[in-house]
């Protein structure tokens, strides 16, 4: 059996794929978690084989903070995000390789299904569509960390939260936000979200 943990934004959400994949006979949904904090607890005290994540409930730019608490050896991700955000995928696969899989936030359930054995067997998982919407995307201009900055920003927090977040000063989040406006064309942060996710650069 594979010891599959759902981190999933919604509780119906989560009940109705627990009881489509428990279904399937050979995977065992262990339990649910409904913020990158309870994802966290759960990776460490739980230990699943796989777990089903919503890249809106952990954004790509927490996702070493999630990795980091599962114990050595631990489970893998398999990460659901939307195809406006295929062109992150890449950079998450160099740094974790097959520790970590993406399908499309919108496919079948049989999906999920097929990507939690592959990702449990040490295959990689890699929705087509996600690669296909990756190269369609234009190059962007923003650093790694440009991105993550604009990611937090669009959240909504401030500049001192954003620091908090990212564990840098708010001086240094001020100079991101202004070579990310400058870079996208844009007068405030806002519009600079509005650009980049129309770009598909976050």
């Amino acid at each position: 059996m594979i010891r599959t943990l759902l981190a999933l934004k919604g509780r119906l959400v989560r009940e109705a794929l627990a009881q489509l994949l428990a279904a399937e006979g050979d995977i065992d949904i262990i339990g649910g978690a409904a913020t990158a904090h309870a994802l966290r607890d759960a990776l460490r005290d739980d230990r699943p084989d796989v777990a089903v994540v919503d890249a809106d409930l952990v954004p790509l730019h927490q996702l070493a903070r999630i990795t980091a608490a599962r114990p050595a050896g631990g489970g893998r991700l398999l990460i659901l995000v939307e195809q406006r955000r295929a062109a992150r995928v890449g950079p998450v696969l160099a740094e974790h390789g097959r520790r970590v899989g993406f399908l499309s936030r919108d496919v079948p359930p049989q999906r999920i299904a097929e990507g939690v054995r592959l990702l449990a067997d040490g295959q990689l998982v890699l929705d087509p569509e996600l690669v296909v919407a990756a190269l369609e995307v234009a190059e962007s201009p923003l650093t790694h960390r440009e991105r993550d900055v604009l990611d937090v920003a669009a959240e909504g927090h401030p500049v001192r939260e954003i620091a908090e977040k990212l564990a840098v000063s708010p001086g240094t989040v001020r100079n991101h936000l202004s070579r990310i406006m400058a870079k996208c064309g844009a007068r405030t942060r806002l519009e600079a979200v509005r650009i980049a996710r129309e770009s598909g650069w976050i």
